[in-house]
Protein backbone atom coordinates (compact mmCIF):
# COMPACT_ATOMS: atom_id res chain seq x y z
CA UNK A 1 0.00 0.00 0.00
CA UNK A 2 1.33 3.63 -0.73
CA UNK A 3 1.92 6.27 1.45
CA UNK A 4 -0.23 8.41 -0.32
CA UNK A 5 -3.51 5.86 -0.34
CA UNK A 6 -2.92 5.13 3.78
CA UNK A 7 -3.24 8.93 3.85
CA UNK A 8 -5.90 9.01 2.25
CA UNK A 9 -7.69 6.12 4.17
CA UNK A 10 -6.56 7.53 7.60
CA UNK A 11 -8.58 11.02 6.88
CA UNK A 12 -11.58 9.24 5.37
CA UNK A 13 -11.54 7.33 8.49
CA UNK A 14 -11.18 10.18 10.83
CA UNK A 15 -14.09 12.15 8.77
CA UNK A 16 -16.20 9.29 9.56
CA UNK A 17 -15.53 9.32 13.27
CA UNK A 18 -15.86 12.97 13.16
CA UNK A 19 -19.29 12.61 11.37
CA UNK A 20 -20.44 9.41 13.90
CA UNK A 21 -19.68 12.01 16.33
CA UNK A 22 -21.44 14.99 15.47
CA UNK A 23 -24.54 13.09 14.79
CA UNK A 24 -24.29 11.44 18.12
CA UNK A 25 -24.53 14.60 19.70
CA UNK A 26 -26.73 16.04 17.25
CA UNK A 27 -30.34 16.71 18.51
CA UNK A 28 -33.65 17.96 16.90
CA UNK A 29 -35.73 21.20 16.96
CA UNK A 30 -39.32 20.58 18.43
CA UNK A 31 -42.33 23.20 17.33
CA UNK A 32 -46.12 23.83 18.13
CA UNK A 33 -48.25 24.84 15.57
CA UNK A 34 -51.45 25.27 15.59
CA UNK A 35 -52.55 28.66 17.75
CA UNK A 36 -51.98 31.17 15.49
CA UNK A 37 -53.56 30.93 11.75
CA UNK A 38 -50.65 33.11 10.44
CA UNK A 39 -48.00 30.82 11.16
CA UNK A 40 -48.77 28.79 7.68
CA UNK A 41 -49.88 25.17 6.97
CA UNK A 42 -48.78 22.08 8.81
CA UNK A 43 -47.79 20.96 5.25
CA UNK A 44 -45.45 24.66 4.96
CA UNK A 45 -44.15 23.83 8.41
CA UNK A 46 -42.18 20.86 7.81
CA UNK A 47 -41.32 21.79 4.25
CA UNK A 48 -39.22 24.46 5.85
CA UNK A 49 -36.36 21.66 7.12
CA UNK A 50 -36.28 23.39 10.59
CA UNK A 51 -37.87 20.37 13.05
CA UNK A 52 -37.78 17.24 13.65
CA UNK A 53 -41.00 17.14 16.12
CA UNK A 54 -44.26 18.88 15.46
CA UNK A 55 -47.14 19.28 18.14
CA UNK A 56 -50.28 20.12 16.66
CA UNK A 57 -51.83 22.29 19.69
CA UNK A 58 -54.20 21.50 21.52
CA UNK A 59 -56.71 19.48 22.42
CA UNK A 60 -57.87 21.93 24.84
CA UNK A 61 -61.43 20.30 25.94
CA UNK A 62 -61.87 17.65 27.87
CA UNK A 63 -63.35 15.46 30.91
CA UNK A 64 -65.63 16.49 33.44
CA UNK A 65 -68.00 14.22 31.34
CA UNK A 66 -67.50 16.01 28.43
CA UNK A 67 -66.76 15.48 24.90
CA UNK A 68 -63.37 16.57 23.46
CA UNK A 69 -62.44 19.51 21.66
CA UNK A 70 -59.12 20.31 19.52
CA UNK A 71 -59.11 23.96 19.11
CA UNK A 72 -56.64 24.80 16.24
CA UNK A 73 -57.31 28.47 16.76
CA UNK A 74 -57.96 30.35 13.10
CA UNK A 75 -56.20 27.23 11.04
CA UNK A 76 -60.06 25.48 11.01
CA UNK A 77 -63.44 24.95 12.99
CA UNK A 78 -63.32 21.55 14.10
CA UNK A 79 -66.83 21.90 15.21
CA UNK A 80 -67.86 21.70 11.73
CA UNK A 81 -64.86 18.81 10.76
CA UNK A 82 -63.09 21.80 9.00
CA UNK A 83 -59.92 20.53 10.54
CA UNK A 84 -60.00 16.67 8.95
CA UNK A 85 -57.95 18.90 5.64
CA UNK A 86 -55.34 18.76 8.30
CA UNK A 87 -54.66 15.11 7.59
CA UNK A 88 -52.89 15.99 4.36
CA UNK A 89 -50.47 17.94 6.14
CA UNK A 90 -49.79 15.19 9.15
CA UNK A 91 -49.17 12.66 6.33
CA UNK A 92 -47.17 15.42 4.18
CA UNK A 93 -44.75 15.70 7.46
CA UNK A 94 -44.27 12.17 8.00
CA UNK A 95 -43.59 11.48 4.55
CA UNK A 96 -40.44 13.58 5.26
CA UNK A 97 -39.79 11.90 8.71
CA UNK A 98 -40.98 14.27 11.07
CA UNK A 99 -43.37 13.10 14.07
CA UNK A 100 -46.24 14.66 14.74
CA UNK A 101 -47.83 14.45 17.88
CA UNK A 102 -51.48 15.60 19.24
CA UNK A 103 -50.70 18.04 22.54
CA UNK A 104 -53.16 17.93 24.80
CA UNK A 105 -54.07 20.95 27.19
CA UNK A 106 -52.33 24.19 26.96
CA UNK A 107 -53.12 27.26 29.04
CA UNK A 108 -56.69 27.03 28.92
CA UNK A 109 -58.96 25.68 31.77
CA UNK A 110 -61.05 23.53 29.87
CA UNK A 111 -59.85 20.55 31.31
CA UNK A 112 -59.38 18.21 33.82
CA UNK A 113 -58.96 14.38 34.65
CA UNK A 114 -61.79 13.94 37.70
CA UNK A 115 -61.24 9.97 38.13
CA UNK A 116 -58.78 7.43 37.08
CA UNK A 117 -62.00 5.82 35.22
CA UNK A 118 -62.17 8.98 33.27
CA UNK A 119 -58.52 9.02 32.80
CA UNK A 120 -58.87 5.50 30.96
CA UNK A 121 -62.18 7.06 29.02
CA UNK A 122 -60.07 9.94 27.21
CA UNK A 123 -56.73 7.83 26.33
CA UNK A 124 -59.63 5.64 24.31
CA UNK A 125 -60.84 8.63 22.77
CA UNK A 126 -57.40 10.05 22.35
CA UNK A 127 -56.74 6.19 20.47
CA UNK A 128 -59.57 5.89 18.64
CA UNK A 129 -59.52 9.56 16.82
CA UNK A 130 -56.03 10.10 16.57
CA UNK A 131 -54.31 7.01 17.00
CA UNK A 132 -54.50 3.59 15.41
CA UNK A 133 -58.11 2.99 17.13
CA UNK A 134 -61.49 3.49 15.07
CA UNK A 135 -63.95 6.10 14.85
CA UNK A 136 -66.41 7.75 12.60
CA UNK A 137 -65.46 11.23 13.61
CA UNK A 138 -61.97 11.94 13.62
CA UNK A 139 -61.62 15.74 14.27
CA UNK A 140 -58.11 16.01 12.35
CA UNK A 141 -59.12 13.60 9.51
CA UNK A 142 -57.96 9.64 8.62
CA UNK A 143 -54.00 10.36 9.35
CA UNK A 144 -52.79 8.32 12.09
CA UNK A 145 -50.63 10.64 14.53
CA UNK A 146 -46.93 9.65 16.09
CA UNK A 147 -48.24 9.98 19.84
CA UNK A 148 -49.83 12.31 22.44
CA UNK A 149 -48.19 15.09 23.87
CA UNK A 150 -49.24 15.91 27.82
CA UNK A 151 -48.91 19.59 28.08
CA UNK A 152 -50.89 19.59 31.43
CA UNK A 153 -51.09 23.27 32.97
CA UNK A 154 -54.35 22.77 35.09
CA UNK A 155 -57.10 20.91 36.55
CA UNK A 156 -57.34 17.44 38.46
CA UNK A 157 -54.46 14.98 37.54
CA UNK A 158 -55.01 11.45 36.67
CA UNK A 159 -52.16 11.79 33.72
CA UNK A 160 -50.32 8.36 34.98
CA UNK A 161 -53.56 6.23 34.59
CA UNK A 162 -54.17 7.97 31.19
CA UNK A 163 -50.40 7.21 30.05
CA UNK A 164 -50.37 3.86 31.00
CA UNK A 165 -54.24 3.25 29.12
CA UNK A 166 -52.25 4.34 25.60
CA UNK A 167 -49.50 2.22 26.27
CA UNK A 168 -52.06 -0.96 27.10
CA UNK A 169 -53.82 0.00 23.96
CA UNK A 170 -50.73 0.40 21.68
CA UNK A 171 -49.10 -2.84 22.42
CA UNK A 172 -48.35 -4.76 19.42
CA UNK A 173 -49.13 -2.33 17.04
CA UNK A 174 -47.79 0.96 16.05
CA UNK A 175 -45.23 2.91 18.17
CA UNK A 176 -47.35 5.40 20.23
CA UNK A 177 -44.86 8.25 21.22
CA UNK A 178 -45.52 9.66 24.75
CA UNK A 179 -44.07 13.42 25.30
CA UNK A 180 -44.42 16.07 28.07
CA UNK A 181 -43.87 19.68 28.45
CA UNK A 182 -43.37 20.24 31.91
CA UNK A 183 -43.01 23.26 33.95
CA UNK A 184 -39.36 23.69 34.89
CA UNK A 185 -39.43 23.37 38.95
CA UNK A 186 -39.26 20.09 39.53
CA UNK A 187 -41.31 18.06 40.13
CA UNK A 188 -44.17 19.25 38.13
CA UNK A 189 -47.31 19.23 40.37
CA UNK A 190 -49.40 17.92 38.01
CA UNK A 191 -47.40 15.38 35.43
CA UNK A 192 -44.86 14.10 38.25
CA UNK A 193 -46.25 10.61 38.55
CA UNK A 194 -47.00 10.16 35.05
CA UNK A 195 -43.39 11.05 33.99
CA UNK A 196 -42.61 8.55 36.51
CA UNK A 197 -44.13 5.57 35.13
CA UNK A 198 -41.37 5.40 32.69
CA UNK A 199 -43.30 5.63 29.80
CA UNK A 200 -42.49 9.00 28.29
CA UNK A 201 -40.26 9.07 25.04
CA UNK A 202 -38.92 13.23 25.41
CA UNK A 203 -40.01 15.46 27.59
CA UNK A 204 -39.62 19.33 27.06
CA UNK A 205 -38.54 21.12 30.10
CA UNK A 206 -40.54 24.41 29.92
CA UNK A 207 -37.64 26.89 31.25
CA UNK A 208 -39.87 29.89 30.74
CA UNK A 209 -42.16 31.97 32.77
CA UNK A 210 -40.42 30.49 35.22
CA UNK A 211 -38.09 32.47 36.57
CA UNK A 212 -36.37 30.32 39.06
CA UNK A 213 -35.04 27.65 36.65
CA UNK A 214 -34.59 29.47 33.48
CA UNK A 215 -31.57 30.56 32.03
CA UNK A 216 -29.91 33.54 33.66
CA UNK A 217 -26.55 34.87 32.29
CA UNK A 218 -26.04 36.31 36.01
CA UNK A 219 -26.97 33.18 37.92
CA UNK A 220 -26.59 30.08 35.11
CA UNK A 221 -26.45 27.79 38.51
CA UNK A 222 -30.24 27.58 38.71
CA UNK A 223 -31.20 26.74 35.58
CA UNK A 224 -28.11 24.21 35.75
CA UNK A 225 -29.11 22.48 38.42
CA UNK A 226 -32.59 22.13 37.27
CA UNK A 227 -31.67 20.36 34.48
CA UNK A 228 -29.22 17.95 36.17
CA UNK A 229 -32.39 16.94 38.45
CA UNK A 230 -34.78 16.65 35.35
CA UNK A 231 -32.73 14.27 33.43
CA UNK A 232 -31.19 12.07 36.78
CA UNK A 233 -34.85 11.69 38.03
CA UNK A 234 -37.15 11.44 35.72
CA UNK A 235 -37.00 8.25 33.85
CA UNK A 236 -37.80 9.13 29.89
CA UNK A 237 -35.22 8.61 27.08
CA UNK A 238 -34.81 12.44 25.85
CA UNK A 239 -34.71 15.93 27.47
CA UNK A 240 -35.20 18.99 25.12
CA UNK A 241 -34.74 22.77 26.32
CA UNK A 242 -37.93 24.16 26.27
CA UNK A 243 -37.90 28.08 25.04
CA UNK A 244 -40.09 30.73 24.08
CA UNK A 245 -38.62 31.79 19.81
CA UNK A 246 -39.09 35.32 20.89
CA UNK A 247 -39.27 37.89 23.52
CA UNK A 248 -43.41 37.97 22.80
CA UNK A 249 -43.91 34.75 23.09
CA UNK A 250 -43.85 34.13 27.14
CA UNK A 251 -43.72 36.24 29.68
CA UNK A 252 -40.16 35.47 30.76
CA UNK A 253 -37.08 33.20 29.85
CA UNK A 254 -36.33 34.25 26.43
CA UNK A 255 -32.50 33.34 25.70
CA UNK A 256 -30.92 34.83 22.77
CA UNK A 257 -29.68 32.80 20.39
CA UNK A 258 -25.99 34.00 20.82
CA UNK A 259 -26.00 32.93 24.60
CA UNK A 260 -27.97 29.63 23.49
CA UNK A 261 -25.25 28.73 21.35
CA UNK A 262 -21.87 29.60 23.14
CA UNK A 263 -23.80 28.89 26.91
CA UNK A 264 -26.59 26.53 26.99
CA UNK A 265 -26.18 24.01 24.12
CA UNK A 266 -22.35 23.33 25.52
CA UNK A 267 -23.46 22.36 28.69
CA UNK A 268 -26.95 20.53 27.60
CA UNK A 269 -25.07 18.61 25.00
CA UNK A 270 -22.76 16.89 27.92
CA UNK A 271 -25.73 14.94 29.32
CA UNK A 272 -26.35 11.37 27.39
CA UNK A 273 -30.08 12.35 27.29
CA UNK A 274 -29.88 15.31 25.43
CA UNK A 275 -32.57 15.56 22.57
CA UNK A 276 -32.41 19.05 21.61
CA UNK A 277 -35.00 22.25 21.60
CA UNK A 278 -38.47 23.19 21.70
CA UNK A 279 -39.85 26.11 20.87
CA UNK A 280 -42.96 27.92 21.25
CA UNK A 281 -44.28 28.30 18.72
CA UNK A 282 -43.98 28.48 15.03
CA UNK A 283 -45.58 31.93 14.67
CA UNK A 284 -42.93 33.69 17.47
CA UNK A 285 -40.21 31.43 15.28
CA UNK A 286 -41.44 32.93 11.69
CA UNK A 287 -40.87 36.48 13.46
CA UNK A 288 -37.77 35.88 15.08
CA UNK A 289 -36.14 33.34 12.93
CA UNK A 290 -35.05 31.63 16.18
CA UNK A 291 -34.43 28.07 14.81
CA UNK A 292 -32.48 29.45 11.68
CA UNK A 293 -29.87 30.56 13.79
CA UNK A 294 -30.02 27.58 16.13
CA UNK A 295 -30.00 24.89 13.65
CA UNK A 296 -27.06 23.63 12.89
CA UNK A 297 -25.67 24.09 16.52
CA UNK A 298 -28.67 22.04 17.67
Amino acid sequence: MSPRFSAKCAILFLATLLALAFKAKAGSIVVYWGQDAREGTLTDTCASGKYGIVNIAFLSDFGNGKKPKVDLAGHCDASSNGCQRVSTGIRNCQNKGIKVMLSIGGGSDGYTLTSPDEARRVAEYLWNNFLSGNSNSRPLGDAILDGIDFDIEGGESHYAVLASRLSELSRGGRKVYLTAAPQCPFPDNRLDKALQTGLFDYVWIQFYNNPQCEYNTNNPQSFKDSWNKWTSSIPARKFFVGLPASRAAANNGFVTTDVLKSQVLPFVQGSPKYGGVMLWNKYNDDQSGYSSRIRDSV
